[in-house]
């Protein structure tokens, strides 16, 4: 008699290690390239670097990933994920096409026109070759809570949303190490609610969303040690729509993977919803940093694609963060929301979703607006008419400096 099959940890462990090692040792092989080949990011008005960075830490972090895939065929249990469900082989070329258009755009900077043209290329060929599609979706109406898309309505729904991931995270890559940490922390969320539905016997154990997920959190931690603040290399447009389409890849996968009847709760329809609300948390940040960059340049007449210094982290920035703790609160914010809703899919508890939000979201509120706080808290007595306080002028009369007139 065979022993019962068991859940494959330990050669997911080693799928998101190898990518993470690939990541960090081909980065400086990348960088060098960048530099001959002259794809550097020079400071301009609206960047916050001020000496110029090579590009291309996105060829870097291809190799790793699909180094990762390559030995995950290898795996006694992993390889059957290569034949069922999508067809992993063309997600990597899907992957290929983007970043070689982010290595273009990184060296020469394409126009948004050529750029959104490539993009729509290597969705279609993801989700039509590669099979990764949006073919049912969980509402909280209906007989069965089930809306099929069809084959007809589901390619063009898949190519849409995975072209709005990609410039999401495109969008927030604005900052040393940002868009990395975003995407390590929303593929871990993919992950752990894929592994649970894997425990529950909901999916198979060596699925797509637990694989490229895997893979995908290797990377970008691979890749972190170099690109976070200060940065030895930027991840460029190679990098950050890579990263975004594999996103979708996992969050699309992971969604058309889940029975949401196998849950419980006490939140009307929120258990049938739980997929998709997964997928919008763990892109939230992106995803309104997206949408408020396009409204704003609509509202002033300017093209969607326009680039201008109003971004979440510029804001972040301005309100007295320093570099480092701009990206961690970002981190934190994703977490909170992405984590948050995983952890009620496992726990099944309904206060434990409120409980952790609430707690989350008051902390990190307090620690954006602290330097604000603490600005009004330093700042000079009105009645001092040299707008020199107290203990200036005592500290220079201890000096033997005369007083500012």
């Amino acid at each position: 008699m065979s022993a019962a099959p068991t859940h494959p940890s330990l050669e997911y462990l080693l799928v998101a290690a190898v990518a993470g090692a690939g990541s960090f040792l081909l980065t400086p092989l990348a960088r060098g390239l960048a530099v001959r080949w002259g794809a550097i990011a020079r400071p301009r008005d609206r960047d916050v670097h001020a000496v110029a960075i090579p590009r291309l830490g996105g060829l870097a972090m291809f190799g790793g990933f699909a180094l990762a895939i390559f030995v995950a065929a290898q795996l006694p249990t992993l390889r059957a994920t290569f034949s069922s469900g999508p067809e992993l082989p063309w997600v990597l070329v899907a992957g290929a096409i983007i970043c070689t258009l982010g290595m273009l755009d990184d060296r020469y900077e394409l126009d948004s026109v050529t750029k959104l043209a490539g993009q729509v290329l290597a969705c279609a060929v993801m989700v039509t070759r590669g099979g990764v599609q949006l073919a049912e979706i969980f509402l909280p109406w209906g007989d069965n809570g089930t809306l099929s898309l069809g084959r007809d309505l589901a390619i063009p729904a898949t190519i849409l949303f995975s072209v709005l991931t990609i410039n999401a995270v495109n969008f927030i890559d604005g900052l040393d190490g940002l868009a990395a940490g975003v995407a390590a922390i929303g593929g871990l969320a993919f992950f752990l609610y894929s592994y649970h539905l894997a425990q529950l016997h909901r999916i198979d154990v060596a699925a797509a969303p637990l694989l490229l997920t895997a893979a995908l959190i290797g990377t970008c931690i691979g890749f972190l040690p170099h690109n976070f603040f200060p940065a030895r290399i930027f991840m460029g447009d190679s990098g950050s729509m890579l990263i975004g389409l594999m996103l979708s890849a996992g969050a699309t996968t992971a969604t058309t993977s889940a029975d949401p009847q196998g849950f419980g709760g006490a939140i009307g329809f929120l258990p049938l919803v739980i997929p998709l609300l997964i997928a919008l948390a763990v892109l939230a940040i992106p995803f309104i940093d997206l949408l408020l960059a396009i409204v704003r340049r609509v509202a002033r007449g300017q093209s969607p694609f326009a680039p201008d210094k109003q971004h979440l982290h510029h804001r972040l920035l301005r309100l007295g963060h320093s570099h480092r703790r701009a990206v961690l609160l970002m981190w934190l914010w994703s977490a909170l929301l992405a984590i948050g809703f995983t952890t009620y899919t496992i726990v099944r508890a309904d206060w434990v979703l409120f409980a952790m939000l609430g707690c989350g979201i008051a902390t990190a509120t307090a620690i954006v607006v602290m330097p604000r706080v603490q600005r009004r808290r330093v700042a000079p007595p009105a009645s001092n008419p040299g707008g020199t306080s107290e203990s200036a002028q005592r500290r220079r009369s201890m000096a033997g400096q005369a007083p500012p007139r």
